[in-house]
């Protein structure tokens, strides 16, 4: 019982810090919190919960294995990943907001809720980083004799409570900002960075070779 304790606390610290490390995640979460609300935000941040439990399920069936083992799978995902990263951020560029309403995420012509649950979800699972994290780091923290699957799936659910809390500070976070972020300007700048980031991790994510 001590050494579960000692590993499920052990893969926590490890999954904050992957969870708190600047990433498209992050970045998506920042941005659908002050420029859509807290609910759009929430949903994304369901998206992405969900995503890392897909990561843990693909681990726990050894799919992500070969996605470690693989070059060509790997830089199929790498490739998909980026192209995603890409177009979030071309359309965040070219076509920003003009204003903001806390409340205008679910009229006509917003995504709402449902648009940011399947952005959260696409921008976890075509990141392929997620995957060799998830593959080279569960086994570590894995017990002797304990059941592999059911302690993946019991791993990669931690980690999804873990990023849920800390996407629940971010939201918390924007939520004083709105006033300012009534402001034209602001949301147009907001929007511009936040598409910046995400061709800027596009980029990276299409140059990085593996290691």
């Amino acid at each position: 019982m001590d050494t579960a304790l000692t590993s499920l606390a052990a893969f926590a610290a490890a999954a904050a810090l992957l969870t708190v490390t600047p990433g498209p995640d992050n970045a998506l979460m920042l941005r659908t919190a002050a420029a859509e609300g807290p609910r759009p935000a929430f949903a994304a941040a369901l998206g992405i919960s969900l995503g890392c439990l897909g990561w843990a399920g693909l681990t726990a069936l050894g799919l992500s294995a070969l996605l470690a083992a693989s070059e060509a799978a790997y830089t199929v995902l790498k490739w998909a990943g980026a192209a995603y990263l890409f177009w979030l951020g071309g359309r965040l560029l070219l076509q920003p907001r003009q204003s903001f309403d806390p409340g205008e995420a679910g009229r006509p012509g917003h995504s709402g809720a449902g648009g940011s649950f399947l952005r959260g979800l696409m921008t976890n699972l075509l990141n392929p980083k997620v995957g060799v994290f998830y593959v080279s780091f569960l086994p570590q923290f894995i017990p002797d004799g304990a059941p592999v699957a059911g302690w993946t799936a019991l791993l990669g659910l931690v980690h999804a409570l873990v990023g849920m809390a800390w996407f629940i500070c971010l939201i918390a976070a924007t939520r004083p900002l709105t006033q300012a972020l009534r402001r034209a300007a602001v949301v147009r700048w907001l929007d511009r960075l936040t598409g910046g980031v995400f061709l800027a991790f596009g980029l990276r994510l299409a140059l990085e070779s593996r290691r």
